[in-house]
C-alpha cells in the first residue's frame, strides 16, 4: 500500500546535517518533515567544533578542500542568521588555531603539511617553539615549531544543533520523533518510509541524512546503498575554573606519538579534549585505554591540563565514505536524495550541505561547488566477466 504523501520533503536523520537540510528546505517553501526519535542528536553532542578547513588538510584532499572552504567562508553570516533568527549563542569563535610539533619528527611532518598548504593558496604562518610559548603560555617548554591558522575557527556543535532544531521549528518543519526502518519505493521512485511504529510517511522527495547509519536503512537497492561505515572517535570534556585566567586563547593540536590530538577551549571555560580514531564498528563504549591515551597525550602537550575537572567522557560514530567525503544531492533512485559521509567535517560543512541538498531539491542539479561529490561517484558497473 502506498503511503499517502504527507509532505514535499522527508528527512530521514535529525543530526545538525539533516537540521539544516530540513530548514533550508523549508526556507524554500517546501513542507518539510524529519524523521529522528531525537532530533538534534547524533554525532554533534561528540564532536569538537573545529571548523578548520587549512589544519585539516591531508594529502590527496585537494578536492575536498575547495568544498571546505567555501564553506568556512559561508560560516560568519550563516552563524549570524541562526543566531538572529533565534536568540540562541552557538559558541562561534573566530579565534584561530596553533597547530604545533613536540619532537623532530612532528616538526618535519608540520613542515611537510605547511608546504601543501602554501601550494594550495592557503594562509598560515611558520613560528618557532618560542613563538608558540608567547601565543600560548601554557604550552609544554618541548615544543619544537607550529603553524598560526587565524581562519581557522571554532563553533559549540551542541549549541548549533540546539540552534537549528528551533530553527526547524520556527519555519513549520514537522518532526516525527521515531526511528526510520525502510524506506518506501513506489514505481522506482522513493516515495517515503515505514517507521518503527508501522507508520507509512509520504513525500514527494527523500533525503537520507543519517550519519552512520544512513547505509542501513532497509529497502534501499543495494547499488543505491550508500557507502558509508562507522568510525569511532573518543573525547573529554574539562572544566577551567571560573577564578583561573583562560588556560587557551586559541585551538590548539598536535601530533603526539604518531597520534592526534587537539584540545578547544570554549568561551566559557569548557576545555575539549579528542580525538581518537578507531574502525570498530558499531562500538560505542567509553575505554580506559582511549581516555589514558587522551589525557597523556594532552598533558605532553600542556603539562597543565591534569590538574583540571574532568567532566565528561564521550564517544560517537562519525559518518565514514571511501574518500572521506561527503555524499552529497540525487542518487540513481528517483526522488532519493543523499547528505551523509561527511566523517570529521560535518560541521565545517554544515552550511555548504544545506545549501547544496536546497538547491538539489529544488532544481535537481547539484551546485557547481558540490557536483564532485554526488552520490553517483560510486556507482557500481557491471565488471567484464
Amino acid at each position: 500500500m502506498s503511503p499517502t504523501r504527507s509532505s514535499d520533503v522527508l528527512v530521514l536523520g535529525g543530526g545538525i546535517i539533516g537540521l539544516v537540510t530540513a530548514w533550508r528546505a523549508a526556507q524554500r517553501g517546501f513542507a518539510t518533515a524529519v524523521v529522528d526519535p531525537e532530533p538534534g542528536g547524533g554525532a554533534a553532542q561528540v564532536a569538537a567544533g573545529m571548523l578548520a578547513a587549512v589544519t585539516e588538510l591531508h594529502y590527496g584532499e585537494q578536492t575536498l578542500l575547495g568544498l571546505n572552504l567555501a564553506s568556512a567562508r559561508r560560516y560568519p553570516a550563516f552563524a549570524a542568521e541562526l543566531t538572529d533568527l533565534t536568540g540562541q549563542e552557538l559558541g562561534y569563535r573566530q579565534c584561530g588555531t596553533l597547530a604545533v610539533a613536540l619532537d623532530a619528527d612532528d616538526r618535519a611532518h608540520l613542515r611537510e603539511l605547511h608546504a601543501l598548504q602554501r601550494e594550495s593558496g592557503l594562509d598560515s604562518e611558520w613560528l618557532s617553539g618560542r613563538d608558540c610559548r608567547r601565543l600560548e603560555p601554557m604550552l609544554a617548554p618541548g615544543v619544537r615549531g607550529g603553524l598560526r591558522v587565524d581562519g581557522d575557527h571554532q563553533i559549540d556543535p551542541r549549541r548549533l544543533a540546539r540552534a537549528l532544531v528551533t530553527a526547524c521549528e520556527r519555519a513549520g518543519v514537522v518532526f516525527h520523533r521515531t526511528w526510520a526502518t525502510r524506506l518506501t519505493v513506489v514505481r522506482g521512485r522513493a516515495a517515503g518510509c515505514v517507521t518503527d511504529d508501522g507508520t507509512a510517511l509520504g513525500a514527494g522527495q527523500v533525503v537520507l541524512a543519517a550519519g552512520s547509519l544512513s547505509g542501513r536503512l532497509a529497502g534501499i537497492p543495494e547499488d543505491v546503498l550508500p557507502p558509508v561505515r562507522p568510525v569511532k572517535g573518543q573525547v573529554l570534556r574539562l572544566t577551567v575554573p571560573k577564578r583561573q585566567a583562560p588556560f587557551l586563547s586559541r585551538t590548539v593540536r598536535a601530533v603526539v606519538r604518531g597520534s592526534q590530538v587537539y584540545l578547544v577551549p570554549r568561551a566559557d571555560g569548557e576545555l575539549v579534549v579528542g580525538a581518537t580514531s578507531e574502525e570498530l564498528g558499531w562500538d560505542t563504549t567509553v575505554t580506559a585505554g582511549g581516555v589514558y591515551e587522551l589525557l597523556r597525550d594532552a598533558h605532553e602537550l600542556m603539562p597543565g591540563i591534569t590538574e583540571l575537572p574532568l567532566t565528561e567522557t564521550r564517544a560517537g560514530l562519525r559518518p565514514g565514505s571511501p574518500d572521506n567525503a561527503p555524499l552529497l544531492g540525487p542518487t540513481e533512485l528517483d526522488g532519493l536524495l543523499l547528505a551523509t559521509g561527511h566523517y570529521r567535517n560535518g560541521v565545517l560543512l554544515t552550511p555548504v550541505t544545506g545549501d547544496a541538498l536546497a538547491h538539489a531539491l529544488a532544481t535537481g542539479e547539484l551546485t557547481d561547488e558540490a557536483r564532485p561529490f554526488s552520490p553517483k561517484r560510486f556507482a557500481r558497473t557491471e565488471q567484464p566477466v
